[in-house]
């Protein structure tokens, strides 16, 4: 199968082929690029528009076609750049849950040549304080329950330039210059066309936040070149393993083909079930969705009976989740109730899925496969995908490099180290999806990106097949669910606590989300600080997810290495067994 595939991605990319490749100067360096790419996420959505009345957006029980999104995308753009002067150079945030104005919003700006600020949902008023004031957003569009955590923020946040305000589904009280949605957008007298837009492949297209070492997060660049060459990589991957997979069996390919043709809905249809702010549901599944013509799947918050029940009602053809998810629909008494036999593909990223998650997938989709993806909010999305025959041959891979990507393995000192199927360092990769930088911190951006490599933090292998394998985190994070969490940041909230003199935290392992949030701590001599206690000064500090679930009070010193660093891997090994 590996010879088959590596024909197969050799016959794609050949010049004049369909994911040809060429050279291209991108930030001073020669990058790999594929020669047809369009040129900006704009051109992306125009292309879309194509679809006219195909269903487009469902969201629980709301349904928009193509041109119905379109029409309010074009009002919505008109309006931000002909009453706020939105264009090239500007930013424009969105913080609210996946409604349908999230993706109305997210064109909108695009369209207009200014960058969208996705604001994680779940942060905490001084948490959108901050974001708000390293974005510097001309316009921020939030629902209801981002508003209240915002709007006692609002007068911080406008000392350093005007901000306005655009509600959705909001009863808020709203400052008097604020706007709401549908006073602003009326698809009804949307002007044929998008306004006029000046965009370079090097532009940003969003900025997405991600935890910080520092504890602050950090606004990763994404560039219009770098989301449109995940959007294609996202593409040559699949087609290259169709084709590898017809290539080693002719007759099997063809009988999986008619057996999945038998069930398959006349719309593809993908379901999104986490948020829209990260590369996972925006980049993977939204823009890939949106070129193609896709129905495109939102909830209101996760759950695995209504995930089932709307993937029987909607014909979902592909579900892209994080391991839990998978594993919480397989376990739901509604599995063996419910008609799922339109999914063509179930997995996702955000963590790696368990050699036992991708056979349960293999064993339950009779006319599917299971398929996971490693990226990283640097990369725009995938570094590289796993699915199909090759995921259950090597269920602890997470596939090859995508064909944009170089990609070395580096040691502790940062050399390169020798490629070898036993050889171990952190992989460090380079192309076109590799973000700009991190907004305001070229220190950050000068440790991550070092000539146009980065550093992804993980420690990896590469086999004689080029399949990666991630064994190690060189970070200090947790992978809680899909969402990192630095445990700097979390230890910077904790030691503002009076009572606190040393705090460590690490991760724990979690049958349901992979790993939670754990953390040691030594008081302060006649201090005294219960989990409850800690609980209520970290709320207001860092979004809930962040907060530790597992809390030990220690009365002797955290261990230490010769550096003066705590040495967690023992606290692990001394606490979670105890």
């Amino acid at each position: 199968m590996i010879e088959h595939l590596e024909a197969a991605r050799a016959e794609l990319s050949a010049d004049g082929a369909q994911f040809a490749l060429a050279k291209a100067d991108v930030f001073g360096h020669e990058i790999d690029v594929f020669a047809q790419a369009p040129p900006s996420m704009r051109f992306v959505w125009e292309l879309a528009t194509g679809y006219g009345d195909a269903t487009y957006i469902v969201y629980e029980d709301e349904r928009y076609t193509y041109n119905e999104i379109g029409a309010q995308v074009r009002s919505l753009a008109h309006h931000l750049r002909d009453v706020h002067g939105v264009g090239s150079g500007d930013r424009v945030a969105i913080a609210m849950r996946n409604y349908p104005e999230w993706i109305v919003s997210y064109w909108a700006v695009i369209a207009t040549g200014a960058a969208v600020v996705g604001m994680n949902a779940w942060w905490t008023g001084p948490e959108m304080n901050y974001g708000l004031t390293d974005s510097r957003p001309k316009v921020l569009i939030a629902d209801d329950e981002r508003l209240t955590r915002v709007i006692p923020e609002l007068e911080a946040i406008r000392a350093d330039g005007p901000l306005h305000v655009i509600s959705v589904r909001s009863d808020t009280d709203l400052p008097d210059d604020a706007s709401r949605w549908d006073a602003i957008v009326d698809p009804s007298a949307a002007p044929e066309g998008l306004p006029e837009a000046d965009i370079d492949p090097e532009d940003d297209a969003c900025i997405f936040y991600t935890s910080g070492t520092t504890g602050f997060p950090k606004g990763a660049q994404l560039t219009h070149r770098g989301c449109v060459h995940n959007l294609m990589n996202l593409a040559f991957m699949t087609t290259a393993l169709a084709l590898a997979t017809s290539k080693a069996d002719p007759e099997a390919a063809e009988a999986a083909a008619a057996a999945v043709a038998a069930n398959a809905p006349e719309q593809t249809c993908i379901m999104a079930p986490t948020p829209l702010f990260h590369v996972t549901a925006n980049n993977c599944l939204l823009h890939p969705g949106t070129l193609t013509g896709a129905k495109v799947v939102f909830m209101y918050k996760w759950d695995a009976g209504r995930a089932l029940e709307l993937i029987e009602r909607e014909r979902v053809t592909s579900f892209s989740g994080v391991p839990t998810m998978s594993r919480e629909m397989l376990l739901h008494p509604d599995w063996e109730t419910r008609d799922t036999s339109s999914l063509q593909g179930m997995g996702g990223g955000g963590a790696p899925l368990q050699p036992d998650l991708v056979e349960k997938i293999d064993e339950n989709l009779p006319t599917g496969a299971p398929s996971t993806g490693y990226g990283l909010t640097e990369t725009c999305g995938i570094v590289t995908a796993n699915g199909s025959a090759l995921y259950t041959a090597k269920p602890s891979s997470c596939g090859p490099l995508v064909p944009t990507l170089q990609g070395k393995l580096i040691d502790e000192m940062g050399n390169d180290v020798p490629p070898g199927p036993d050889a171990v360092g952190e992989l460090c990769v380079k192309g076109a999806v590799v973000i700009k930088g991190y907004l305001n911190k070229p220190e950050a951006t000068a440790e991550a990106i070092q000539d146009r490599w980065f550093r992804t933090g993980d420690i990896a292998r590469i086999d004689d097949d080029g399949f990666v394998f991630i064994v190690d985190r060189a970070k200090d994070m947790v992978l809680r669910g899909g969402e990192n969490i630095y445990c700097s940041e979390v230890e910077a909230a904790i030691y503002k606590h009076p009572a606190v003199a040393e705090a460590a935290v690490f991760s724990v392992p979690d049958d349901r989300l992979g790993e939670d949030v754990g953390v040691a701590i030594v008081l302060v001599d006649g201090e005294s600080l219960d989990e409850a206690g800690l609980r209520t000064h970290l709320e207001p500090l860092l979004a809930k997810f962040k907060i530790p679930n597992h809390v030990w009070f220690r009365t002797e010193p955290l261990p230490q290495n010769a550096n003066g660093k705590f040495v967690k891997r023992t606290l692990q090994e001394e606490l979670i067994k105890a």
